[in-house]
Order: C-alpha cells, then structure tokens, then sequence
C-alpha cells in the first residue's frame, strides 16, 4: 500500500523538482544523480507517520530531502584532501593509472574514446570494465552514492557505444540499436 501511495503522490512531485536540481547542480547528469538520490530517501522516508494525511506539504518535503541531500555532497567534496598523482611520470606531467593503461591498449580507438570521456564516466568505466570492481566498491573509491555510479557507469558505456559504432560496424561486429 505505501508503494502505491508513494507513485501516486510523490513521483509527479519528484519530476516537477528537476529545475531546482539543475539550479543547485548546474549540469544534467548531476541532476538526475540528485533527483535518483532524493526519490531513494523519500521512498525510504514514505512510511513514516508524519507524512500520511491531509495538507502534508509534500512538496517542501522532498525539497528539503534534495536540498540536503546536494549540501551533504558538497560538504564531502569540501573535506575531501587534494590527490596527488604519484608514480610514473612522463615529461613532467604525472599519468593516472588509467591513462597508463589507455596506452598500453592494443586499440587506439577505444583508447581514444576512453580519453574522450569526462572524467566521472571514463573513472567508472574504467573501474568496473578494466579493474572488474563492483559498483560498492567504485562508490568506496570515488565517494559517491551506488545509484550515482551505476548512472555514471550507465552513462559512459553509453557514449562509448556510440563513439566506437563506426569502428565496430567497420571491423564487422553486429550493432544492436537501442529501443
């Protein structure tokens, strides 16, 4: 019954709120990790007696929800220490681990649309497809929700499907189009 109050009264609240996740994150894909990690603490929260009944403002609530949800993020990204790249230096620019393994790749192509990638994308691919770590763990590693890496790890492939269709279709493997 909480699930069926849930869609009723709260998922056409949570598209409406997109606008005020796209002013306090600036870019779409923060958005929507925003407004995923806000349904997921309502969903959460639903059952809870306060919110059942009459003149519940449902609206501030899942406002509030988002509101708290992104300062606690930007609190993290506050206190997180600097990184500092070590190891393997070329020509006075120190190489992340992925970019020593993009070129090692046997494929220029991949390699080159690994590169391609922004950075929160090209860090999850690389850490589920090339290091085989489970979406627990990439979320340990970059400090981040489970829901917004596997919307990352989501997104990437994405683009990597389509930045290497020509080089699949060229080399002869089927291309499956998305429904």
């Amino acid at each position: 019954m909480p699930t069926l109050l849930f869609e009723r009264d709260v998922i056409p609240l949570i598209r409406a709120l997109y606008p005020h996740a796209y002013r306090l994150t600036r870019e779409h894909a923060d958005a929507e990790d925003l407004l995923q990690e806000t349904s997921v603490k309502a969903y959460r929260a639903f059952g809870s007696a306060v919110l059942v009944g009459e003149g519940t403002n449902l609206a501030g609530w899942l406002y509030r929800i988002m509101r708290n949800t992104h300062l606690s993020a930007y609190r993290r990204r506050l206190c997180r220490p600097a990184l500092q790249f070590t190891g393997e230096v070329t020509g006075g620019v120190a190489r992340s681990t992925e970019d020593v393994v993009l070129t090692a790749a046997g494929d220029p192509a991949v390699a080159a649309a690994m590169r391609a990638l922004p950075e929160k994308y090209r860090t999850a691919v690389y850490y589920a497809d090339v290091e085989g770590r489970t979406f627990r763990e990439i979320a340990e590693l970059v400090d981040v929700p489970i829901g917004t890496v596997m919307s990352r790890l989501h997104r990437g492939r994405k683009r990597l499907r389509v930045a290497l269709a020509d080089v699949a279709r060229d080399r002869g493997y089927p291309l499956f189009e998305a429904a």
